[in-house]
């Protein structure tokens, strides 16, 4: 566990905008800055950073948070593990003690595979280094490939003993469980139900994740046997899936940035060699086709990518789809063909990184006309294949959002294939009415499956009919909504005000909080709310509001439960403004007076009280309403009837108060 003064200093150290800034290119709109989401698919940037507030938040998705939640969101890690890699990232020394078995025990699945992995990279480079078959095996391998030491350190490479449970071994005996060895896929259970490690044999490549944690291991073989996978991979797991990472995206992201450009290719070599000859913003699909989550990484960093293609590849054709893919998310494009018996891994051995460079800029083409060039040479004079091959060049310029990028590729299209623009525009956009009609078909399936979901949920949570009338039944459901409304404003206000005066006391002159009026006219009538997190907001501001430089907004945003910091920077970065009904009136009798246009903080004193009366009078209308229905069922028991009435008529006249004390503060 980290002790509070340290997490202290992390928080005071963590910059949102550095720390969100090593995932997300950000660009400067205001005193803000805004990117792309990483926790949701889109192509126009809605996620914003406020440094001023220290918090993030995305208006599309609607997720947010500090340092330490970002981090928990985008690493998928507890909030201690979080804590743990901003020290690192701001060198913060973290004194931990030794946790006990139980807690051991308590650590969730995610954590201790992750632990598993760091002991398993350690382990696979100690065997290569330390280790008479390591030197003999694993390294003359890797100097055989011709990598240089710092780049084998670098990327972490290792090697993992002939001996089929040597790892498993040693794992066992450090205190890993077999379950995560199983979950991992470092290990697996053989015919006779031993451990045997996976990668025996093998050299290790592990698989960083964006902030440099293992997540996976690529072992190759070093024996010429046909019978074997050269290599074999980590399979899918609860901290695995391949379909969202790239090899070496964790050493390339600041040169992607920096470049303002990613080269994609194959294999891990390649991306080594590469880094070796000079040439960083290079990151490997591992021998996998392009897919969506790839792409969003990607598009994080850079909008123009170009795929480097062996010289005799014979997958291009496979990984066309996954290019459409690319133009779909609107990146930018090209395609290098290396030279013949070439592939990335020997071409940057043979050349420094100007010459490799000079070499991609001289020869590197846009897609459209590489897959046009590349079909037409298989269509060639078939009228049908040539057919073919416009409908697929069509269906990839469809995809293309920039309506000005898409009319460039027509026209040179239209050159190359000898072909009427007319004709491919018609075509493109009838691709595009037929694709919106599928998208339109799956979101109205989405919506069905979705609403009879949420009906089959509200059964399940219906209160029976002879505990609740009815009608009344109806009236509470609609009014609890209500209440969710206003209760969410006043706790708003607290969160964001909490602290701050509102007026002084007129017998003893003492200031009074925005938080102690609050807590005050609550209590004062029984008011408590139903959402638990609401209560103890109340509850902590009530135990904490005086103490030294208490400020409400830090004190929730960086609680230590995360739910409760959660809610507090959803509350601080909201759009809505406290005084939504009388705004723009206040903006056009400003505007014609020439004055400074006033903020919720210079009105606390009219808006505060204005939130707290339109709930009490909110409560009076739900409760009157059930008075109203309590006469309808008390017939003739006038005794009855009359002790009703008299409560309603006490109702009205604190209603009317509170009414006209709303109008006083208009």
């Amino acid at each position: 566990m980290i002790d509070p003064l340290t997490v202290s200093r992390i928080m005071d150290a963590a910059r949102i905008e550095e720390v969100v800034s090593d995932y997300v290119t950000l660009r400067r709109r205001g005193a803000n800055l805004i990117g792309l989401c990483p926790f949701h698919d889109e192509k126009t940037g809605s996620f914003t950073v406020s440094p001023a507030k220290g918090i993030f938040k995305c208006f599309g998705c609607g997720k947010g948070g500090n340092a330490v939640h970002f981090i928990m969101e985008y690493e998928q890690v507890s909030y201690y593990e979080a804590l743990k890699l901003l020290a690192k990232k701001y060198n913060i020394e973290v004194q931990e003690r030794e946790l006990t078995d139980e807690e051991k025990n308590a650590q969730n699945d995610r954590e201790s595979m992750f632990m598993l992995n760091d002991f398993a990279r350690k382990f696979f480079m100690e065997q290569l280094y330390g280790t008479e078959e390591g030197q003999n095996v694993g390294m003359a391998y890797f100097r055989e490939r011709g990598f240089r030491d710092d780049m084998i350190r670098k990327f972490q490479l290792g090697y993992c003993p002939e001996r089929r449970d040597a790892f498993s071994k040693a794992a066992l005996s450090a205190g890993y469980k077999t379950t995560y060895l199983e979950k991992t896929g470092l290990s697996y259970a053989n015919d006779h139900g031993q451990m045997t490690d996976r990668f025996h044999g093998r050299v290790i490549f592990p698989v960083h994740t964006l902030s440099g944690k293992v997540v996976a291991f690529g072992g190759r073989i070093l024996k010429k046997d046909n019978k074997i996978a050269k290599y074999v991979n980590s399979p899918e797991s609860e901290i695995y899936h391949k379909s969202n990472e790239l090899y070496g995206i964790f050493f390339a992201k600041q040169a992607i940035v920096k470049q303002d450009c990613c080269y994609l290719v194959e294999g891990y070599t390649d991306v080594i060699s590469m880094h070796q000859a000079g040439i960083e913003n290079v990151v490997a699909s591992s021998g996998t086709s392009l897919t969506t989550g790839q792409i969003r990484l990607l598009h994080r960093f850079t909008e123009n990518i170009t795929i480097l293609y062996d010289g005799d590849s014979a997958g291009i054709k496979a990984s066309l789809r996954g290019i459409d893919m690319l133009l779909e998310e609107g990146l930018n494009i090209k395609v290098l063909l290396l030279p013949d018996g070439e592939d990335p891994d020997s071409f940057a051995r043979k050349n420094n990184a100007s010459d490799f460079i000079a070499y991609i800029q001289q020869h590197q083409v846009d897609f459209i006309r590489f897959k046009t060039n590349l079909l037409l040479q298989d269509a060639g004079n078939d009228p049908i294949k040539r057919s073919q091959l416009i409908q697929d060049i069509v269906r990839s310029i469809s995809v293309i959002p920039s309506n000005i990028v898409r009319q460039v590729y027509i026209k040179d299209c239209s050159n190359l294939l000898d072909i009427d623009e007319q004709t491919l525009i018609h075509a493109i956009n009838n691709l595009k009415i037929e694709k919106k009609e599928k998208d339109f078909q799956k979101q109205k399936s989405e919506e069905a499956r979705q609403s009879m979901a949420a009906n089959e949920t509200d059964k399940s949570k219906e209160k029976p009919a002879e505990d609740i009338p009815e009608a009344l039944q109806a009236t509470t459901l609609t009014t609890a909504n209500k209440f969710e409304a206003e209760a969410r404003n006043i706790i708003q206000a607290l969160v964001r005000y909490g602290e701050k005066e509102l007026y002084t006391q007129p017998e003893t002159g003492a200031p009074v909080s925005v938080g102690e009026y609050i807590i005050h006219e609550l209590e004062t009538d029984g008011i408590v709310f139903d959402n638990p997190l609401y209560m103890q907001i109340i509850d902590e501001f009530k135990a904490h509001c005086h103490d030294e430089g208490f400020v409400a907004e830090n004190f929730y945003k960086f609680h230590v439960n995360n739910k409760i910091s959660q809610l507090a920077i959803d509350l601080i970065a909201e759009k809505y403004t406290l005084s939504r009904i009388h705004y723009k009136q206040a903006i056009s009798e400003n505007v014609k007076r020439a004055v400074k246009i006033p903020t919720d903080a210079d009105r606390l004193f009219e808006l505060i009280p204005r939130l707290i009366y339109e709930l009490k009078i909110l409560l009076i209308k739900d409760r009157q309403n059930q008075l109203t229905l309590q006469l309808k069922q008390a017939g003739h028991d006038m005794s009855t009837v009359a002790s009703l009435m008299a409560q309603y008529e006490q109702l009205t006249q604190i209603r009317l108060q509170l009414s006209k004390e709303l109008g006083r503060l208009s």
